[in-house]
C-alpha cells in the first residue's frame, strides 16, 4: 500500500489545492495518512504571504523526516515558485514544484526512492508570465465546509506583495465549470461552499480577456440547488460593488459575512502600498452593508509597520478600526519580501515597533468580535456544526459567523440547527441553546 501524507501552510485556497492534489494521488493507489503512519511521499504546500511563512518550511521537513526518515518529500505552492533553489538545497527535499506543476506533478515523478544526500532534488518551474491557464480545485472531508477555487492569480501590484510573482496574473473558470463542480460537492452531502480565490472579486478573466463578472457568477450560484449556504471568502473594497451588497442583502444563500482587506487605515500608507481605494471608499462600504444587513459579519485585514509608517500613522488607523462596524481583524506585521518595491522604501519601522502594534490590534480585534458577538445574545441564528469534537466539545458557525460550541453530540455534525445563542464564555465563544435542527 502507498502512502502519502500532506501539509498545508497558508490561506483557504491553498486547502482547496492541496485537497484536489491529494484526489490526483488517491486516483492512482496511494491512502492518504498521518505522519505518525510513517507515509512513502509526503507533500508540503507552501505559502509566502510572510517571512515567518518561508521559515516554517525548513522546520517542517526537519520535523517530518524524524517520523518518516524515509519519505519523499515534494515542496510545492508560492514559496516552491519563488526560491526553489533554497528550497531545493533543503536537506531531504526530493523535488519543488512551482504554483502551476503541483497539479502534475505525478505525471513528473516515477521514481519514489528517496534521493542520496548527494543528488540533486528535481525542480519544475513554470515562468509566471506562461501562467494563463485555470486550474480547478476545491477541498472535499477536510473540515465540514468546502473551499470552492474559482480565481486564480492577481494583476494589481500592490507594493509589498508577493502573490502576482508567485501565481500569475488574474485568471477564472467559467460560470458554467464552476456551477458544475458544486453538483459533485452538493452529492457529498456538503452543506456550506466557501468561494476562495487571490483576488475573488476579480473573477471573470478567461484566456486574458474579461468574460463575465463576480456578480454573475453569485447570481448563478444562488440559483443552484443542493447547497445551503455559500460564504464569500474575502473581496477586495473597490471590487466589492453597491450590485454585490445588495444582492447578498436578499439572497437565499449567500451568508452575511464579508471579509474586507483594507491594510491601513491611513490614506498615505494606502497610497505607498499601491492600494486602488482610500479610507473613505472603505467606510462607505461598511456603512452600505451595515445599512442592509445589520447583523452582518465583517472581518478585516491590516498590515502594521510598512515603511514610512509613523505613531501617528498607525493612531490613525487604529482610531479608524475603532470607529468602524467590524467583527474581527487579522493583523499582519509587515515583513520585507524580495522583489517587491517596498522592501527598498525608506523610513523602515523596527521590528520591535511592529510587533507592539500588532499587539494593541489583536486586543482591538478581541474587543470587537465580543461586541459582535454580545449584539445577538436572546437572538436566535443556525448554525452548521462541525464534524469531530475537542475535549467533548463540537463547534459550530452561524450564517453570520459567530463560533459556538455545544457538547459533543454525533447527530447534530453537519446539521444545520436552529439556536438561541445564550451566553459568551470565558474563552470568547457563544454558548447556545438548541432549539431545533434539519
Amino acid at each position: 500500500m502507498k502512502k502519502v501524507a500532506f501539509h498545508t501552510l497558508g490561506c483557504k485556497l491553498n486547502f482547496s489545492e492541496t485537497s484536489a492534489i491529494g484526489r490526483l494521488f488517491t486516483e492512482e493507489g496511494f491512502v492518504t495518512v498521518t505522519l505518525a503512519q510513517r507515509p512513502h511521499v509526503f507533500v508540503l504546500n507552501t505559502c509566502s504571504v510572510t517571512e515567518n511563512a518561508d521559515h516554517k518550511c525548513s522546520k517542517i521537513v526537519r520535523e517530518t523526516l524524524k517520523m518518516a526518515p524515509e519519505a519523499f518529500v515534494i515542496v510545492i505552492g508560492c514559496y516552491a515558485q519563488l526560491k526553489p533553489e533554497e528550497i531545493a538545497a533543503i536537506p531531504g527535499v526530493d523535488a519543488v514544484f512551482g504554483t502551476h506543476e503541483k497539479f502534475k506533478l505525478l505525471d513528473w515523478i516515477t521514481d519514489w526512492n528517496k534521493k542520496k544526500s548527494d543528488e540533486l532534488a528535481t525542480i519544475q518551474i513554470t515562468s509566471i508570465k506562461e501562467r494563463l491557464t485555470f486550474s480547478p480545485a476545491y477541498s472535499i472531508g477536510d473540515r465540514t465546509r468546502t473551499f470552492l477555487k474559482v480565481q486564480d492569480g492577481c494583476s494589481y501590484a500592490c507594493s509589498f506583495c508577493t502573490i502576482p510573482l508567485a501565481r500569475g496574473p488574474s485568471r477564472s473558470a467559467t460560470i458554467s465549470e464552476v456551477v458544475a463542480q458544486v453538483q459533485p460537492i452538493a452529492s457529498k452531502n456538503v452543506k456550506e461552499i466557501v468561494l476562495t480565490g487571490v483576488n475573488l472579486g476579480d473573477f471573470g478573466i478567461i484566456d486574458t480577456k474579461r468574460q463575465t463578472n463576480f456578480f454573475e457568477l453569485i447570481q448563478a450560484l444562488d440559483a443552484v440547488d443542493g447547497i445551503e449556504r455559500f460564504r464569500i471568502s474575502s473581496i477586495e473594497p473597490n471590487l466589492l460593488n453597491k450590485e454585490i451588497i445588495d444582492f447578498v442583502a436578499t439572497s437565499k444563500r449567500f451568508v452575511p459575512h464579508f471579509h474586507i482587506p483594507l491594510q491601513s487605515g491611513s490614506d498615505k500608507i494606502l497610497k505607498l502600498m499601491r492600494r486602488r481605494y482610500l479610507t473613505a471608499r472603505y467606510q462607505e462600504r461598511i456603512a452600505d452593508i451595515k445599512a442592509q444587513m445589520p447583523a452582518c459579519c465583517i472581518g478585516v485585514d491590516v498590515l502594521v509597520g510598512f515603511p514610512g509608517e509613523t505613531e501617528e500613522d498607525f493612531l490613525e488607523t487604529y482610531h479608524f478600526l475603532n470607529g468602524l462596524a467590524i467583527a474581527y481583524i487579522h493583523v499582519f506585521p509587515y515583513s520585507e519580501r524580495a522583489n517587491t518595491k517596498a522592501a527598498h522604501m525608506a523610513d523602515v519601522v523596527p521590528q520591535k515597533e511592529r510587533v507592539k502594534r500588532a499587539r494593541m490590534l489583536r486586543i482591538l480585534s478581541e474587543k470587537k468580535l465580543r461586541h459582535f458577538y454580545s449584539q445577538h445574545l436572546g437572538h436566535t441564528a443556525t448554525v452548521l456544526f462541525e464534524y469531530g469534537a475537542d475535549d467533548g466539545v463540537m463547534e459550530g458557525f452561524t450564517e453570520n459567523y459567530i463560533r459556538v460550541q455545544l457538547p459533543y453530540q454525533e447527530a447534530l455534525a453537519n446539521r444545520l440547527c436552529k439556536v438561541l445563542l445564550k451566553e459568551i464564555n470565558a474563552e470568547g465563544v457563544v454558548i447556545p441553546e438548541l432549539v431545533a435542527f434539519t
